[in-house]
């Protein structure tokens, strides 16, 4: 949340169809976010959208890696800007959208919030080809139950009741536009302060915790993908 670290960007699959008898192509995946989706301090096979990926592929959906734009410290304004900055980004056959914990942090507005949280929401949509049941919004978890969070000085009952807000808004809109919204503020708060749900600074999620996100995530994105078209 706090430093900026370089954003990872991973090609998608190529998009043709396969030849006769050959396996089916790879879907491809698009992952939007801050330091959450980039995986501050975890490994690269650690990030949620590729431990999610990891799972599918499992599952027998045929899921790629994804393409990650996500850095440390992003705000949703700086998200919209770094997808401008990365020119076409072409259609894709899934998109995730995790963003909002730095706008809390710095203090904005759910009001804001709301405003790009839109705008975001309609750009991910288009990513998928124009297909909100191939979008997938997850929820902001809980920084003030980690150990960051007790030593930060803030009060961490409004940093809950800002948060809840902010998920409250990015719910409300996925609903109004038939997305998938994911909630994971539940892990977060119940196991966010365990030295094995964080990592070195205290603050940042875990491989593990991240993989308490892909338990409530797996099943919704089985559903999404579940036919491959």
């Amino acid at each position: 949340m706090m430093a900026v670290a370089a954003g990872c960007t991973t090609s998608p699959a190529s998009s043709g169809m396969p030849p006769a008898g050959a396996a089916p192509r790879s879907l491809s995946f698009l992952a939007l976010g801050d330091s959450y989706t980039i995986g501050e301090g975890v490994d690269a096979d650690g990030r949620w959208p590729v431990q999610l990926a990891a799972r599918l592929r499992a599952d027998g959906i045929a899921l790629a890696d994804p393409r990650i734009i996500a850095t440390t410290g992003w705000t949703t304004d700086e998200l919209s800007a770094a997808m401008d900055q990365a020119g076409p980004l072409g259609r894709f056959d899934f998109v995730s959208l995790l963003i909002g914990v730095n706008n809390q942090y710095r203090g904005r507005s759910a009001g804001e919030y709301r405003d790009e949280f839109t705008a975001l929401l309609a750009r991910a949509i288009e990513l998928a080809g124009g297909r909100n049941d191939r979008v997938l919004v997850l929820g902001i978890p809980d920084w003030g139950a980690t150990r960051f969070g007790a030593a930060s000085g803030r009060d961490l009952a409004q940093v809950s009741r800002e948060l809840d807000d902010y998920n409250a808004v990015a719910r409300e809109l996925c609903e109004a536009r038939d997305v998938a919204f994911v909630d994971v503020s539940r892990p977060s708060r119940a196991r966010g302060d365990e030295d094995a749900m964080l990592v070195d600074d205290g603050l940042h999620p875990s491989a593990a915790m991240y993989r308490l996100w892909v338990e409530l995530a797996l099943p919704v994105a089985r559903r999404l993908l579940g036919d491959g078209r």
